[in-house]
């Protein structure tokens, strides 16, 4: 039975992934790459360390790899960090979860300051166990080392009893490192095949949508693994 639910949380409880995409497209403008809109889109759901590389030779990001970063990431606060908003029904999917004695926690590549201002635009203030953020990670997913630091807040639990709730394949990938279940969601964007390619059990189209089902199907939750295969098969 699945004790624990690791979220991702740009993307997947907050409406941001253009505006991330926005703030990188212009930041790479700034130090001379016009890359279309959509490349960048695809990969957002990665952290600065495993972004930049995919549009910048090393050499390039010897030079200016943190300059750019930066730029990026003052960009972001000041121009599209005001206009984000959550999705619907967040706070009252994570009240549910909680009601059924299902511990959540974030893992998040955002800043700590970023991953607070988050968890109050969503109003999600003591309702996880733990929060972890990029200083928590070496390595941005798709590697695996946020939600490995998120285990690690949750104290180990095994993970049979984990699933983790992302909107990009990158969630979906890191978490198969671990040995851990990944729920889809498709509000970030990426198509449901792109998910199910990476690993993702189940599809839902956003928090609401996953709150409804959990409420349809109280039987069958908290999701156990058999259940989450099954549901897989079903929708193939």
């Amino acid at each position: 039975m699945v004790q624990n639910v690791i979220f991702d949380v740009d993307g997947t409880l907050v409406d941001s992934v253009d505006e991330h995409a926005e703030a990188w497209r212009r930041a790479f403008l700034e130090f001379g790459r016009d890359v279309p809109f959509a490349h960048v889109r695809s990969q957002i759901g990665k952290g600065a360390d495993q972004l930049m590389p995919v549009f910048f030779s090393e050499d390039e990001l010897e030079k200016f790899g943190k300059e750019l970063e930066d730029y990026r990431a003052a960009l972001f606060q000041r121009e599209f960090m005001p206009k984000l908003r959550p999705f619907p029904q967040v706070r009252e999917l994570f009240q549910r979860l909680r009601q059924d004695g299902v511990r959540l926690a974030l893992a998040s590549s955002a800043k700590d300051e970023e991953l607070e201002r988050y968890i109050r635009l969503c109003r999600i203030e003591g309702l996880t166990e733990a929060e972890t953020a990029k200083d928590d990670a070496a390595r941005s997913k798709p590697h695996p080392d946020i939600f490995d630091a998120a285990m690690e807040r949750l104290g180990r639990p095994e993970p049979h009893t984990v699933v983790v709730v992302g909107d990009t394949p990158f969630d979906a990938l890191a978490a198969g490192k671990l040995g851990l279940m990944s729920v889809g969601l498709r509000c970030g964007g990426f198509s449901e095949e792109d998910l199910r390619t990476a690993g993702c059990r189940a599809i839902y189209q956003d928090p609401a949508h996953l709150l409804a089902q959990y409420e349809a199907s109280r039987d069958t939750w908290p999701w156990t693994a058999e259940s989450l295969a099954s549901k897989d098969e079903e929708s193939r």
